[in-house]
């Protein structure tokens, strides 16, 4: 994390009153993907379920809707303003899903189970020891249930985000530095292999890693110009490149700005930004 902070300090001050403000751009951005990962879930009704890194709470919601009345859902995360927005979400929807519990907790180390079945969309990346979260997660699975999570695959494959990194970065005084080996972010599972191994070694067996690639909507407006400048809000403010130009002076930001209108709206049609998001979607029992 920039400046030394902990991940608990960052979700729960400004980048996550951010996201909870934003909640439904986000959603609506990764429909897609999340519809990819309860096609591979298979709830079935009664199943108690664990989300991991929930969030505000759109894929605990639909965990609920799957398993019903008759089941149970977890679902954890360790920023509060987000799970605020998960708690007022799942009020509206009680009586027609199964009881949901929303948890502030870092899974790695938490004991909430056991679960038939534990499911993530992003919430993996994070844990400061991957290794032990992993082993801990194993033991909150019941015999027979599945983990099923998405994590990123390289920044380079995922063209939301390259695309307006790739604007910003000759704006830069200097370029950031790489991050270190395995350490906490978006694309820390980018190369599958240890991400296998860290699974296998946690107790997982079954494991399978499959490539998931889709176009997501970035930024949509009535017009082209109206998606992008969407889109641009997206990538300035929400998007893992963010905190390239998050603290720039004015001038700089403003020159970010246009180069990555300039570069989304190459990819403007029909009122919508439209690029390509590229996953691990990974399974194990």
């Amino acid at each position: 994390m920039a400046g030394g902070i902990t991940q608990t300090e960052y979700w729960n001050g400004e980048v996550g009153t951010r996201w909870a403000r934003n909640q439904a751009v986000l959603d609506a951005m990764f429909v897609p993907l999340t519809e990819a990962l309860f096609a591979r879930t298979h709830l079935a009704p009664s199943d108690t379920v664990l989300d991991i890194g929930c969030g505000a709470g759109a894929t605990t919601l639909e965990a609920a809707r799957r398993v019903g009345p008759g089941g149970g859902v977890t679902g954890a995360d360790i920023s509060a303003p987000l799970l605020a927005v998960a708690r007022d979400r799942a009020a509206a929807e009680v009586a027609r899903t199964a009881p949901i519990r929303f948890v502030e907790a870092d899974v790695g180390t938490a004991d909430l189970g056991p679960f038939d079945g534990i499911l993530s969309r992003f919430g993996v990346m994070f844990f400061p020891d991957s290794a032990g979260a992993f082993a801990n997660i194993r033991r909150m699975l019941k015999p027979g249930g599945r983990l099923t999570f998405l994590c990123w695959r390289t920044l380079p494959e995922n063209h939301w985000v390259s695309v307006p990194r790739d604007a910003v970065l000759p704006l830069l005084p200097e370029p950031p530095p790489p991050p270190q080996p395995d350490t906490p972010g978006p694309f820390r599972f980018a190369d599958p292999d240890p991400l296998v191994a860290l699974l296998r070694a946690a107790g997982f067996a079954g494991v399978t890693c499959d490539a998931l690639d889709r176009d997501i909507v970035v930024g949509q407006g009535e017009t082209d110009a109206a998606a992008t400048a969407a889109a641009t809000h997206v990538s300035l403010n929400l998007g893992p490149s963010s905190h390239l130009v998050r603290e720039a002076a004015p001038d700089l930001r403003a020159r970010a700005e246009a180069a990555v209108a300039a570069a989304l709206a190459r990819h403007a049609a029909g009122g919508a930004v439209r690029l390509r998001a590229a996953c691990w979607l990974v399974q194990a029992g």
